[in-house]
């Protein structure tokens, strides 16, 4: 298989809605005469991750599956063959949602991912959580691959990235909203690591509030045959501006090494983690 084409869209928001579709677009464009196979937006691209306090204000900013600004990128997807992860702020009762839906190159959605580990102790309480995680085949021009999403908080969560593996991922697609520094970066390169999938991550720049670029992509390749000790898993971190990157990833690589190596499912022992699905919170976790 050839080396699928990422391109991380680490760009501002505009500020408005159809700013930030037509802005989107053109870089989707950008990106495909780039010769990307699979597009990524930062957390929420649709308002530019804005959560106000007024309710009122925060239902007018969402918007719908079928809305013109969804229905666009699934329009742009098919006509330039191109898979778009088109993240936004969804329309839904009782509240609207953190969302991010992957259109393949046929312009087809592949799945809906509604954020499930949604930040409560902060402005994404008024958000309702995603209720599951999805894994779809990707049809790619460079042939099909396993893809699901987590965005930002959901990393924090090692049962995001492992129910994700389990449901036979190979390709996590990350919207993130949120400074990365070391810690934030070392928790996605042992998601990658513990799962050997290879995640990709999407952040905004520095020019917008509270984040600082560092969008990465991390392969989950560890250990090479030829090689004595282990290498380093992150193929791309961006700098702090605006910009466009692309990436290659290697997948006969990821694949190859899924089949020989000790992470991921090969020796789990499911039948002892029976206190990881414990609802009860205990001290010292509870909180307000």
């Amino acid at each position: 298989m050839e080396n699928i084409k990422i391109a991380l869209l680490q760009i501002a928001g505009t500020g408005s809605l159809q700013g930030n579709l037509q802005k989107g677009m053109e870089y989707c464009r950008k990106a495909k005469a780039q010769g990307a196979d699979i597009v990524l937006f930062p957390e929420m691209w649709s308002n530019g991750y804005d959560i106000p306090e007024d309710i009122d204000a925060l239902n007018r900013m969402a918007v719908t599956l079928d809305s013109t600004f969804v229905r666009s990128f699934a329009g742009l997807a098919g006509a330039l063959g191109l898979a778009i992860a088109i993240t936004f702020l969804e329309a839904h009762k009782p509240r609207p949602r953190n969302t991010v839906c992957l259109f393949d190159r046929n312009g087809s959605l592949r799945y809906t991912y509604a954020k499930v580990h949604t930040c409560d102790f902060g402005d994404e309480c008024r958000l309702d959580s995603g209720e599951d995680f999805f894994v779809a085949d990707l049809d790619t021009a460079k042939g099909t691959i396993k893809v699901g999403s987590m965005i930002c908080y959901d990393r924090e969560f090692p049962e995001s990235a492992r129910i994700l593996m389990l449901k036979g991922a190979e390709l996590l697609l990350v919207p993130n909203a949120c400074p990365m520094e070391i810690n934030r970066l070392s928790q996605l390169r042992a998601r990658a690591y513990e799962n050997m999938l290879a995640v990709a991550t999407c952040n905004y720049p520095a020019s917008q509030p509270d984040c600082n670029g560092h969008s990465t992509v991390f392969d989950g390749v560890a250990y090479l045959e030829e090689c004595p000790v282990s290498r380093d898993t992150c193929i791309l971190e961006a700098g702090e501006a605006e910009e466009l990157c692309i990436v290659e990833l290697d997948m006969d690589r990821l694949r190859n090494y899924r089949g020989r190596e000790v992470h991921g499912n090969a020796y789990r022992r499911p039948d002892k983690y029976g206190a990881i699905i414990e609802q009860k919170v205990t001290y010292p976790f509870i909180r307000a």
